[in-house]
């Protein structure tokens, strides 16, 4: 092919000497038939720009008028047709693995579609392959230590497990349930504590079995999250003693900063006599402030439980030195006296950064059998400060606070309380109790607590104090 002179190809540029036309002008003629149609991957593209830098050199042996034999030619043509070979070569290889890794893909996908899903953060929850079915375990391990200062009456120091729960909780076919047994309160019956199942209906949720009436903020507040290692006088450690736990139909409707609860339940606990009393609470909730770092909270309940045959008596009492120390009864309704006990509470409660503050104020009416009823009054106000960083977290939908967030080395924590119950109607049936104490939370399952009170028996004017310890640990 001489200097100048067209290259074969149709409407291809001549390349003058000295003039600027395409580097590789005659590159088409090195490539073999076919090869111009092949597709042009990231190695085809490579090797062309290659070629093309070798346009110059041929050009000049142009130039010089030399002529390339027919042997190196056929030569360079196969080296060409060679690499071509081993481009398709790589290319049918990454599509075959392509093909592969689509049938992987898919065949996880299928295993996955037959294999239950397990999970294990924060716990262990196993769902059944079409969601129809699942199972949460769960638990908490509350161990404390006490000693007492005495004042009249001697009370023995001790440890013992304040709660040992195990619970199971999931669904199934649309159903929520769960189960909790309470081996710290006695096996069977006695240590049985949630026990329902419950399912979405209409803005809330339905519940049906054995759970906690909707009345008091700090009652409904999880063991898990409350302030003090014991609940006030105003829940069911005073007003409602002994009847946590109800059996019956509730009602709970969950907004993003309110809530409404309504339950009707039978008096019999768990382990109580079959009865044929009756009763109902209801409770509302609302937050008209609540952002990530301050939070108001109001609130308010009614408790209503009418004695009538078999019937437990209905009782408020106040352990005024912390658990395991002395016990002042303030009021009884006999439940063979098939009278009632009528009761409302106010709630009022909040946060702004790590300050933390809330209280309950309770009134109830005793029905007695003999002479007029007795009033029942009962409040507290507690409260916290974060040392180290750290909030409180609200529960809009249940109206409740919890614990704080955990994360790095641990949150320090001071609390205080002041606690008071009096029954209006007899002269001095009265108790009180200051309670300071400091809570470590260790990270976010383990969490160590501390707290001195100096309780007052007004009746007698015993005042004696306690010194109570517990680490707690749940998941």
């Amino acid at each position: 092919m001489q200097t100048g002179q067209p290259c074969g190809r149709p409407n291809h540029p001549r390349r003058a000497r000295g003039g600027a036309g395409p580097r590789s002008c005659c590159l088409a003629a090195f490539i073999p038939t076919g090869v111009h149609d092949m597709r042009l991957t990231p190695l085809a593209a490579a090797l062309a720009a290659l070629l093309a830098g070798l346009g110059p050199d041929i050009a000049a042996a142009q130039d010089g008028n030399a002529r390339a034999t027919d042997a190196e030619i056929a030569e360079l043509k196969a080296q060409v047709a060679a690499l071509m070979n081993r481009i398709d070569e790589l290319e049918a290889r990454d599509e075959a693995q392509s093909a592969i890794n689509i049938d992987n893909a898919e065949a996880l996908k299928a295993v996955q579609a037959n294999n239950p899903k397990v999970e294990t953060k924060g716990g262990l929850k196993v769902t059944s392959p079409d969601g129809q079915f699942s199972m949460q375990v769960g638990g908490r391990l509350h161990f404390d230590g006490y000693a007492f200062d005495d004042d009249l009456n001697s009370h023995t120091g001790t440890t013992e497990f304040r709660r040992a729960r195990l619970t199971l909780s999931g669904s199934a076919l649309g159903w929520e349930y769960k189960m909790e047994q309470d081996f710290a309160a006695g096996t069977n019956l006695d240590g049985l504590r949630d026990l329902y199942i419950a399912r979405g209906l209409g803005p809330g949720k339905l519940f049906i079995g054995h759970f906690k009436p909707y009345r008091s903020m700090e009652e409904l507040t999880s063991s898990n999250e409350i302030l003090m290692m014991e609940r006030p006088f105003a829940s069911a450690t005073g007003l409602f003693s002994g009847r946590q736990f109800q059996q019956g139909v509730g009602y709970l409707y969950s907004g993003s900063n309110r809530s409404a609860g309504l339950s009707v339940f039978n008096l019999r606990g768990a382990t109580g006599p079959r009865n044929e009393g009756m009763g109902f609470a209801g409770r509302a909730t609302w937050a008209p402030i609540m952002s990530g770092t301050e939070v108001l909270h109001l609130g308010a309940w009614y408790s209503h439980e009418n004695a009538n045959e078999g019937s437990a008596d209905l009782r408020a009492s106040a352990s005024y030195a912390g658990r395991r120390g002395p016990s002042l009864t303030i009021a009884t309704t006999t439940g063979a006296s098939a009278n009632q006990v009528d009761a409302y509470g106010l709630e009022l409660a909040g946060m702004a950064g790590p300050f933390f503050a809330q209280a309950e104020y309770a009134n109830a009416t005793f029905g007695q059998p003999l002479g007029p009823d007795q009033d029942v009054e009962a409040w507290y106000v507690q409260g916290s400060l974060m040392l180290n960083g750290g909030r409180k977290v609200y529960k809009g939908g249940n109206g409740v606070f919890g614990s704080p967030k955990v994360a790095g080395t641990g949150l320090w924590e001071l609390t205080a309380r002041y606690d008071y119950i009096e029954n209006k109607d007899l002269a001095d049936v009265a108790a009180n109790a200051w309670i300071l104490g400091m809570n470590y939370y260790v990270n976010p399952n383990l969490r160590v607590m501390f707290n001195y009170t100096q309780g007052e028996n007004e009746l007698t004017g015993d005042e004696p104090a306690q010194y109570a310890i517990r680490t707690q640990f749940s998941f």
